[in-house]
Parts: C-alpha cells; sequence; structure tokens
C-alpha cells in the first residue's frame, strides 16, 4: 500500500501582498517571460497594477485575456500564443476556472506556474489537477499533472473586497473535505494524489472543518462589509490550503461527483456557483451514508447562515421532475467518477432519491 500526499511547493498569504514587493519576489524566482491570464474584470481590478509592478522589476508579460471557460479550445487558445512568445512562466489571476486553466496551460507550455486567486471561492488553486469542462460548461473529465503549482499567493485584502457570496461558496467547498474524505479512506480508495490517504491528509481535512465551523459565519460576515479579520484570514487558509491538501491527498467521494452531475442540466442552476452546487451535493452524501440527524443539522444551520443553497428549488430544480434528477444521477455515476469512492455501488436513482431527500427533510425541518 502506498500512502502519497501532495502540496504546493510555496503557499504565501496575506494582506496587500499582490501589490508589494512579496509578491514580485516570489514570482522573479520562477521566470522572467511571463504569460498572465486574467479576465477583464481582474485586470482593472489588480492585474494591471501586478503586471507594472512586475515589469518594473525587468520581467517581460505577455497579458492573455480568459474568456472564461476552463475548456480544451480555450486551453489550446492560450497555450499556442505562449508558444509564439516563447514564455517560461504561466501566471493564472483570478477565479476557479482561470485557475484550472492556467495549469493545464503551463503543463502544455512545461513551465513554471503561480496561482494567483482574487476569490476564495474553491480549492483548486493548490492541486496538481484541472477541472476540464466543455465550451457549453459542461463537466467532461479531470486533468491530472506531473506536480503541483511552483506558487500559490493569496492577498486577503483583495479576496475580502470580492462578493461575500464567491467567500461562502469556498466554505461549502471545503466543507466537503472531510466528508469526502471519510468513504475514500475507510474504503482503502486511491485519493487525486495516487495513492491512499495519509494521516497528515486526515488531520488536515479534520482542521479545516474544525475552523470553518468555528470561523465561517464570521468570517462570512466580515466580508460582508468587506473588512479583513484574524477570521477572514483563517477561512481564506481552510477553503484554499487546507481544502485544497486534504481533497487531494485525502479522497473524493459523493459530494463533488453529485456537482458534476448537476453539469447534464441546463437552465438556471448553471447560474450557481461550484461551491453552492457542492454544497447539496454534500448534504446528499451525508443522507446516502445515514449519518446521524445531529451532524446533518449542523451542516443546514451552518450552510443556512452563509446563504447557500439547502433546497432544490434554490439549485432552481423541481423536485417533481425526477427525469432530470435521474440525469444528474447519470452523470454522477459515470466510469471513473469519485462517487465509486462510496462503501457500496451508487446507481443514477439512489442519486435522485437522496436528492429529493434532501429536499423533503430541509423543507419540513423549516
Amino acid at each position: 500500500m502506498v500512502r502519497v500526499f501532495a502540496s504546493p511547493a510555496h503557499y504565501v498569504q496575506g494582506k496587500n501582498i499582490l501589490t508589494s514587493q512579496v509578491a514580485v519576489d516570489y514570482i522573479q524566482k520562477l521566470g522572467d517571460k511571463a504569460l498572465l491570464l486574467a479576465d477583464d474584470v481582474v485586470w482593472e481590478i489588480v492585474g494591471e497594477t501586478l503586471n507594472d509592478s512586475l515589469t518594473a522589476a525587468g520581467m517581460t508579460i505577455i497579458r492573455e485575456p480568459f474568456q472564461g471557460e476552463a475548456s480544451t479550445a480555450e486551453i489550446d487558445r492560450v497555450t499556442k500564443i505562449g508558444q509564439d512568445n516563447d514564455v517560461n512562466l504561466v501566471l493564472a489571476l483570478g477565479g476557479g476556472k482561470a485557475i484550472d486553466a492556467g495549469k493545464a496551460i503551463a503543463d502544455d507550455l512545461q513551465s513554471p506556474v503561480a496561482i494567483l486567486p482574487t476569490v476564495a471561492s474553491t480549492d483548486a488553486p493548490t492541486s496538481a489537477l484541472s477541472v476540464i469542462y466543455s465550451e457549453e460548461g459542461a463537466f467532461e473529465k479531470y486533468r491530472f499533472y506531473k506536480k503541483n503549482p511552483d506558487l500559490v499567493l493569496l492577498d486577503s485584502q483583495i479576496i475580502a473586497q470580492a462578493p461575500a457570496r464567491f467567500f461562502a461558496s469556498g466554505i461549502a467547498d471545503a466543507l466537503a473535505t472531510a466528508v469526502e474524505m471519510r468513504p475514500t479512506m475507510t474504503g482503502n480508495h486511491d485519493t487525486m494524489a495516487g495513492g491512499k490517504t495519509t494521516l497528515a491528509a486526515q488531520a488536515i481535512g479534520d482542521k479545516s472543518k474544525e475552523v470553518l465551523f468555528a470561523d465561517g459565519v464570521k468570517a462570512f460576515k466580515s466580508v460582508e462589509k468587506h473588512v479583513v479579520t484574524p477570521a477572514v484570514e483563517n477561512v481564506i487558509e481552510a477553503n484554499t490550503l487546507l481544502s485544497g491538501l486534504g481533497f487531494e491527498s485525502g479522497g473524493l467521494a459523493a459530494a463533488h461527483a453529485i456537482h458534476n452531475g448537476f453539469t447534464a442540466l441546463e437552465g438556471d442552476i448553471h447560474h450557481l456557483t461550484h461551491g453552492e452546487k457542492v454544497a447539496y451535493g454534500t448534504l446528499t452524501q451525508l443522507f446516502m451514508e445515514n449519518r446521524p440527524t445531529e451532524e446533518i443539522d449542523a451542516y443546514i444551520d451552518l450552510y443556512q447562515a452563509l446563504n447557500l443553497p439547502t433546497t432544490l428549488k434554490e439549485l432552481h430544480l423541481d423536485p417533481e421532475d425526477r427525469d432530470a434528477l435521474i440525469r444528474v444521477g447519470k452523470q454522477a455515476t459515470i466510469e471513473g467518477e469519485t462517487i465509486h469512492n462510496m462503501p457500496y455501488i451508487v446507481t443514477a436513482e439512489d442519486v435522485a432519491d437522496a436528492l429529493i431527500a434532501v429536499d423533503a427533510y430541509v423543507t419540513g425541518r423549516k
């Protein structure tokens, strides 16, 4: 039995560091001609300032706008730009999909990559994998890399200026870590890191859950006012580093597979964030495992305090539309999905039943 633990080479977090010499010092160690991937909104918020700082330090920066989807077409498009300009570093600045695309582009270019999140909305930054979607936004596959990012650098001041909804989404994504690790570990399944769950990953997953239940609401309220507090710093680290290390080296199960299942549907559900859909997936897994009521209620209470969806209506889905929920189940149970780390065979019908059961319980509880 082989246990594997994976992590980025450096993780750096602090207030105002993305616009300071700290960022320049860390980035300069990785290369001198960088492709900077950032959408137009992120460029205006911090990208142009970062570009000017790096240029003043003697680096050459090729800025390319991210077009919004971590798709093979987008990755190939930007990779070609990097090749044409002989870049030796990729800077992925923005949210989860820009980060996933940046990792893939750096892998294709065989260059170092620096991950510079502007939101703490997912645990994607630290991992050696990307979630690849179709150009229409449907889940296609996980793409794995030989190494984790060379640098993950988060500016807590910038993250606190983003909409609090994204911060809450990151908490939801991170809350899935300990839940999904449990069946992966007890079933002795392989993790995303390519081996069995380590004790370190288990400890990190438990610590992430502890921090999020202790500081999640306090931090969320602070971010609603765009201020940085110790609770905000703790939750940024839990959302990003602890959850990232935990999910990759600890394992995924039903919650994220159900998130991927939702991509099979059309309509307003696609306006929800990754974490908002993972929140419902986590509740669904807890129901599938028949966890104690007290445990399930604790997650529901926290999700509702963070304005996260806990009913199918809040996901823009109809609990009476079983055909749609079966489509979710079919996508969630495709070959290779992480739902197969559950301790029993899960069918599309099982997923649909659990989705409906969560909705019935929460609606009745209200």
